[in-house]
């Protein structure tokens, strides 16, 4: 399966790249550093193996995570940020913090 070509648009190109919110969420992971499989999978409850491996593949090919096989037995395999993904963490830092601000509905704090 390949990728379609990726929109001209920033933001629409942004959502292209970080489909999902399990996208925003390995990327949330990695920002600590160099994780494994299972560990991704640990991090994230109720991730598929299918969904995680399609996301870590998506993220190769665009740059955003480089995958490391080392020739031990058995073999261990990490994903790890590239600078690129890397720039991710002040996209991710800006969206907490406006996310923190909305106020929660079921505290009084929005009307509709």
């Amino acid at each position: 399966m390949t990728d379609p070509c990726l929109p001209e648009c920033g933001v629409a190109r942004f959502l292209t790249l970080l489909n999902g919110p399990w996208a925003t969420l390995i990327v949330r992971e990695l920002l600590h550093g160099p994780h494994r499989f299972n560990q991704l999978r640990e991090a994230l409850p109720g991730i598929s193996p299918h969904t995680l491996t399609s996301r870590l593949r998506q993220f190769e090919r665009h740059g955003i995570v480089t995958r490391t096989t080392y020739a031990e037995i058995p073999p261990r395999v990490e994903y790890a940020l590239t600078p690129l993904g890397e720039g991710l963490r002040e996209v991710l830092e800006a969206m907490g913090t406006w996310a923190m601000a909305v106020p929660n509905p079921e505290s009084g704090g929005v009307t509709a």
